[in-house]
Formats: structure tokens, C-alpha cells, sequence
């Protein structure tokens, strides 16, 4: 049996600075279009050329719970491009003496599938240091776009309502 792929943080900020940090994904992740804040809110976060994801939310509990639904993704590294669908995404919070711990487990990012590696190592960066870094200094370190790879907003709108398609 493989398990899913699993962090933990510990941060100085309260429980509802990490829910609030969370849901400002473009601030530690990267460029997103959409809603991020609300129960059936839709987004899309894009990689130009390599990955992009589209994400129902699901669950949200102040303070407590982050839960998104990956509702169509695309991933140019892995002969499944579409192995993120139907996995869920999920930040589990809860207050840790002065600060807060957030758990964070990409359900369906199971070990024993094709991107598990590269993709642990890219949660693992972002959620490790660019998260933790916004909850407990405002300021994270999210994938920035240049050059060639940067978007113009039509374009990532596109991707969006592409991707809202073809989760209905």
C-alpha cells in the first residue's frame, strides 16, 4: 500500500494567520485566476508549459481546514498528464502552543505514482519554506513567471475556463 504524500509545519503565527496565508495561494505558490476564499470557488494555478491544475474548493473552516478538489490538471513530466485528477488537496490546522501546526497531505499523491518524487519536492518547497515563511513574516516566496513562460491574462483565463470545463 503507498501513502500519500504528507507535510508538517510548525509557525509562529496563529491558526487563522496560516488559513488566511493559505488561501492567498498566489502569495506562496504562484499566479493563480479565480476564486480561492469561498465553498465552491474555482482556480487555476499554471506552470507555462509543464503543469497546470484546476481546483474546486471544497472545504473551508476558519482556523481549522483548507480542502480543494483537483478538478482537471495537466502535468508534461509524467506520461499521465492527467494524474492529479480527482485528487484532493488538504491543510489540516490546529493551534500549537504560541503558533499553529498546518498538515498538509495532497490525497491521491500516492508513492507509488510517476510524479510522486518531483512533485513532493515541489510541495515540499513551497509549503515548507514559501507558506511558512508567509504565515510568520507576511512575505513568501511563491513561482514567479518570466520571459517566455509569463502569461498575458487572457491567456490564464483561458487555461481557467478550460480547465472549469472540463471538470462539469
Amino acid at each position: 500500500m503507498s501513502e500519500d504524500y504528507t507535510t508538517t509545519i510548525t509557525v509562529s503565527g496563529s491558526p487563522q494567520q496560516a488559513f488566511d496565508a493559505i488561501n492567498d495561494v498566489s502569495a506562496w505558490w504562484g499566479r493563480t485566476t479565480g476564486t480561492t476564499t469561498a465553498v465552491d470557488g474555482e482556480f487555476v494555478y499554471v506552470v507555462p508549459g509543464l503543469h497546470y491544475s484546476g481546483f474546486r474548493v471544497v472545504a473551508l473552516e476558519p482556523g481549522r481546514l483548507v480542502e480543494w478538489l483537483v478538478t482537471g490538471s495537466y502535468l508534461d513530466f509524467v506520461d499521465d498528464h492527467q494524474e492529479w485528477n480527482g485528487t484532493t488537496v488538504r491543510f489540516e490546522i490546529a493551534p500549537a502552543g504560541e503558533g499553529a501546526t498546518v498538515v498538509f497531505t495532497h490525497e491521491g499523491l500516492a508513492t507509488d505514482v510517476p510524479c510522486y518524487e518531483t512533485c513532493a519536492n515541489a510541495w515540499s518547497m513551497f509549503v515548507n519554506h514559501s507558506l511558512k515563511a508567509l504565515i510568520e513574516t507576511g512575505t513568501g516566496t511563491p513561482y514567479e513567471f518570466r520571459g517566455d513562460e509569463q502569461l498575458l491574462p487572457h491567456e490564464h483565463e483561458a487555461l481557467h475556463q478550460g480547465v472549469a470545463a472540463a471538470g462539469r
